[in-house]
């Protein structure tokens, strides 16, 4: 990748997000980091990406918002010009807890973030690189969720739709828009260590037992973990090799590795960097990683 790539990291202030940004960074992309709350957090990130020798900037927006999301990607252009990349990965869950239980407000909240903000990120970033509307091409990668396949039954089901419309809409853009010169892609992540947990009401969550009875720092588990782990990450790479458009690439399998949030968040970095990379006119593939367990969400 060239300095002339620009990529904006909605929700960029931390776990995924921010490791997604230094990983560009490292590939050579200027980065806009989009938060909504967390502004010393991103100021960090950014001085991290800028560390890496390309430039950076911060941008507060509510993705939800139609006007925020027009304002950050003009914000963007201005400072850094054309953009090239999108990475869709603003996101919440709302508490934990069983489908019955949640409320009306929290289950509107969650689709207006993680679904309508989507939609409104991607539909900006497209007419910015649409060749249609004079752009020059470039990538989106929806962050989804392992949750989209498991459905997460007892902890956030409408998390879990959420997710599964992001994989439906990756879908439907990325044949809409390949003629355009716009690869869109979307990554499922699984369990990864930041502070989402803390944040939904169980800090330890990525520790606790799961269905199955497997506990997932038992040294069996971290061995099952890591071999899933390598055979996503060769399924991601065979992926890659076929110049991918419209894949959801899960990378669920390596849970928890370590306690290190920053690890396992940079694990995720990895496939979503790849993600952005690969180059594509196949349209419609679709990856789905067998050995998804239950309960599995990011």
């Amino acid at each position: 990748m060239g300095m002339d790539q620009v990529t904006v990291v909605t929700g960029g202030s931390r776990g995924i997000g921010a490791a997604v940004a230094v990983r560009l960074a490292r590939a050579g992309h200027g980065v806009a980091i989009g938060y909504e709350h967390a502004r010393d957090a991103a100021e960090r990130w950014a001085a991290a990406v800028r560390a890496e020798g390309v430039r950076s900037m911060t941008v507060q927006a509510d993705t939800s918002d139609a006007e925020q999301v027009d304002a950050m990607f003009d914000r963007v252009r201005e400072e850094l010009g054309p953009i090239t990349g999108l990475v869709n990965n603003a996101g919440i869950t709302g508490p934990l807890g069983r489908f019955t239980e949640t409320s009306p407000e929290v289950m509107r909240r969650v689709v207006d973030v993680n679904v309508t903000g989507a939609l409104l990120c991607a539909r900006r970033a497209a007419r910015e690189m649409s060749t249609r509307h004079g752009g020059q091409g470039g990538a989106i990668v929806n962050i989804s969720s392992g949750a989209a396949t498991t459905g997460s039954p007892g902890e956030y089901v409408h998390y879990a739709a959420s997710k599964a419309a992001v994989d439906a809409m990756t879908v439907g853009l990325s044949k809409e828009l390949a003629a355009e010169g716009i690869r869109v892609n979307s990554v499922q992540p699984g369990m990864t260590l930041t502070d989402i947990h803390e944040r939904m009401g169980d800090p330890e969550r990525p520790w606790r037992v799961h269905g199955g009875g497997c506990r997932w720092d038992g040294r069996a588990s971290r061995r099952r973990s890591r071999a899933r782990w390598r055979g996503c990450c060769r399924r991601r790479r065979r992926t890659r090799r076929a110049r991918c458009c419209g894949s959801r690439a899960g990378c669920s399998g390596g849970r928890v590795r370590s306690r290190s949030a920053a690890a396992s968040a940079h694990a995720r970095g990895r496939a979503v960097v790849r993600a952005v990379g690969c180059r594509s006119s196949v349209v419609g593939l679709r990856h789905r990683p067998s050995d998804l367990p239950s309960g599995n969400s990011c």
